[in-house]
């Protein structure tokens, strides 16, 4: 087993309150699902986590979610890309992270506006800081 103090130093910078963000995960792959929950959860986020765009949409519906972070191919022949398109409709102000092992960019016309794209293999390193940056972009928007 790591120790996991290391994951609970002094962050450089002020920590977001955990409370305030919300983060959905939707990865069909159980044990990348996994990891990156892990990450954000011991960074301090709340994370919901879903294996195709049906649950997360669900999950959307009924909860109130910070970002997205989405595989784009996933299982039951569903697609990260339509699921961040409809949540957009919902919530025109979401953050989106996509994600993906079978290609190495996303065109414009394919994602939407502002999102990121973040290849695979990414490291769980990686989406916390995406994660910190996206989020405090978007909180300072709002202040």
């Amino acid at each position: 087993m790591m120790p996991f103090a290391a994951a609970f130093a002094c962050p450089s910078m002020p920590a977001l309150d955990p409370a305030a963000a919300t983060i959905l995960v939707v990865e069909d792959e159980p044990t990348v699902c996994e990891l990156a929950a892990e990450a954000l959860l011991e960074e301090g986020y709340r994370v919901l986590t879903a294996a195709d765009a049906w649950e997360a949409e669900a999950i959307l519906a009924r909860e109130s979610v910070d970002m997205l972070f989405t595989d784009i191919d996933l299982a039951r022949n569903t697609n990260g890309l339509a699921l961040a398109r409809r949540a957009r409709s919902v919530c025109p102000d979401l953050p989106v992270i996509y994600t993906s092992g079978g290609r190495a960019c996303l065109s414009a016309a394919d994602a939407v506006s502002e999102s990121v794209f973040v290849p695979k293999p990414y490291r769980p390193s990686q989406l916390v800081a995406l994660t910190n940056d996206i989020l405090r972009t978007a909180h300072h928007h709002h202040a």
